[in-house]
C-alpha cells in the first residue's frame, strides 16, 4: 500500500548564527518549515514566495529563491502521509518574520534545541543545522 501524498513548498531560513526558522501552525504540535501547498497554476516557488508572505510577513520574490531539491519525508500532522516538499533557501536580509495568518508560534532553532521540541520529520531529517 502506498502512502497518499501532500505536495507542499517550503523554506530553509537561517539567521546570522546558523540557527533554522521554524513555526507551528494553530491547532498543531509540531514545528516545521514556513511554506505551505500549491494554489491552482503556481510554480513551486511562486508558493514558497506567497507562503512566506502570508505566514510570516517576509518579502522574497520566487526569482530570489534558490532551489535545494525535493525532499520526502513522513507528514507531521496527517497521519499516513507523506509530504513531498519543493525546498529552498530563502535569504531574507535583515527581514523579521512575524506570525500571521495561521501560524501560532515562530522559532529559531538548533539541532541542540530540537531535541526539546516537536520537530516535522522533513526539517529534523534533512535540514536541522548540524
Amino acid at each position: 500500500m502506498t502512502s497518499s501524498r501532500i505536495h507542499v513548498s517550503a523554506a530553509v531560513i537561517l539567521d546570522a548564527e546558523g540557527r533554522l526558522l521554524l513555526v507551528r501552525k494553530a491547532g498543531t504540535t509540531a514545528f516545521m518549515q514556513p511554506g505551505g501547498k500549491p494554489e491552482p497554476g503556481e510554480s513551486p516557488s511562486e508558493t514558497l514566495s506567497r507562503e512566506l508572505a502570508e505566514e510570516l510577513g517576509l518579502v522574497v520574490r520566487a526569482a530570489e529563491l534558490r532551489a535545494l531539491g525535493s525532499f520526502t519525508a513522513a507528514a507531521a500532522n496527517e497521519p499516513g502521509f507523506l509530504v513531498v516538499a519543493d525546498v529552498f533557501a530563502a535569504d531574507i536580509g535583515s527581514q523579521l518574520p512575524v506570525v500571521a495568518s495561521e501560524i501560532a508560534e515562530l522559532r529559531w532553532i538548533t539541532r541542540a534545541d530540537a531535541e526539546d521540541l516537536e520537530v516535522a520529520p522533513l526539517a529534523r531529517e534533512y535540514f536541522l543545522p548540524r
